[in-house]
């Protein structure tokens, strides 16, 4: 039994850290409804391969598309005809979006007091940028992240991955799920609300750890690993991913190092024996383990280095992550049949539960399940979801 099985989920969600959330819950065993506009999600047009958006489909799969017009009447109370059959509902819409539609919490709570009401914005509901929209980089941005990215001195950068967008959504997904407890025991309901920048200025406890408070000076930048003998180095190949990265963190590693390399008499070297010596010596030992680098490829150094116990990684690139045969070893990419796309890889859920299995499923198309819904849930004929089809308040069949 997936762990999440009676669980339902009402998803107004769009682009990636509400969605994510949502098919985090999905993975879990969760049903989730998709409630999308009778156009499709706006996300449905972007970065399209072809005429399908792999975006899309990388936030969407496992989950049930009901497309209604939410700003018709009759839309809005298809919609709150659902609430009480769910248990939670989430959205992440634009600042004050949901009021105009009047479907905020306590319009919703009222119709189901058990209902959780999950809201991610990115900047909360209160305060001075409350009203401020955000996307991923804004978010992590404001959170201090770019200031801790990039050369030393050069420009603060842009992190590569989409951390608030998908890390908001898994701790909304935590959030929600630990309501979902709670309202088993008591009957009731809650809301939830979620910042993107408060969720990533959780992720730089660390880098200003050492900087902590507000009369301290900045955190630096801290792209490049400095502490020698850690740090990145050039590999073998002329390719702009052509790295290794080395972190150690105890004198035990420092020796793993030195022999992997071949290079025992390192650990008696007085230039290297103490990290103090290795800290004044920088510069010389990194050229020694710089030249072993040079003489393998980064997945040379990576498996050398590992299996002599040093902490050690190739820089992959997007394609090396896909090519990985640890990743494809434990089955992480998936192929998934598409009706319009056909065959597409997708990642499957990071979490493995000896107890809790849920297949990866593909995303749905835009208003795949409108006519199921409304006849499942709110009892409706199909000449009544034929009228509503003609009048544009509901999509279906499939759209893409």
């Amino acid at each position: 039994m997936p762990a999440l099985e009676t669980m339902r989920v009402l998803d107004m969600t769009q682009w990636e850290a509400g969605p994510s959330c949502c098919q985090m819950l999905a993975w879990l065993g969760a049903d989730v409804l998709k409630i999308e506009p009778t156009g499709g999600e706006i996300s449905r047009r972007a970065f399209m391969d072809g005429n399908v958006s792999q975006y899309f489909l990388n936030h969407n799969g496992n989950k049930r598309s009901l497309a209604v017009d939410l700003k018709s009447d009759r839309g809005r109370e298809l919609l709150l005809g659902l609430v009480p059959s769910f248990d939670v509902f989430v959205e992440n819409q634009g600042p004050g979006v949901v009021e105009r539609l009047s479907l905020g919490p306590d319009t919703l709570r009222e119709i189901n007091p058990r209902l959780i009401y999950a809201r991610i914005k990115g900047f909360g509901l209160e305060g001075p940028y409350a009203s401020f929209k955000s996307f991923d980089p804004l978010a992590q941005a404001s959170a201090g992240l770019f200031s801790v990215t990039g050369e030393v001195d050069g420009v603060p950068m842009r992190p590569g991955g989409t951390f608030a967008d998908t890390g908001t959504g898994m701790q909304a997904a935590l959030g929600i799920t630990a309501a979902y407890v709670q309202q088993q025991r008591t009957g009731e309901g809650q809301m939830i609300e979620l910042s993107m920048q408060e969720v990533m200025t959780m992720f730089m406890r660390t880098a200003a750890s050492q900087y902590w408070g507000e009369d301290r000076d900045a955190a630096p930048r801290r792209s490049v690993i400095t502490a020698a003998p850690s740090g990145q180095y050039r590999c073998k190949g002329d390719g702009p991913n052509d790295y290794a990265v080395v972190q150690l963190a105890s004198h035990d590693m420092w020796e793993a190092l030195c022999r992997g390399i071949g290079r025992p008499e390192f650990i008696t070297d007085p230039r290297f024996a103490r990290g103090a010596d290795r800290r004044a010596n920088a510069d010389a030992l990194r050229a020694e383990v710089g030249a072993w680098m040079l003489e393998h490829d980064k997945f040379e150094v990576m498996r050398i280095l590992g299996e002599a116990g040093v902490p050690c990684s190739a820089v992959y690139d997007s394609t090396d992550v896909f090519r990985d045969p640890h990743l494809k070893s434990r089955d992480f990419f998936v192929s998934i049949d598409h009706p319009v796309k056909g065959k597409y890889t997708q990642m499957r859920s990071p979490i493995r539960m000896t107890a809790s299995k849920v297949d990866p499923g593909s995303a749905p198309l835009v208003g795949e399940h409108s006519r199921e819904v409304l006849s499942k849930e709110l009892g409706l004929e199909d000449a009544e979801i034929d009228n509503l089809l003609q009048e544009g308040v509901i999509a279906a069949e499939g759209t893409v």
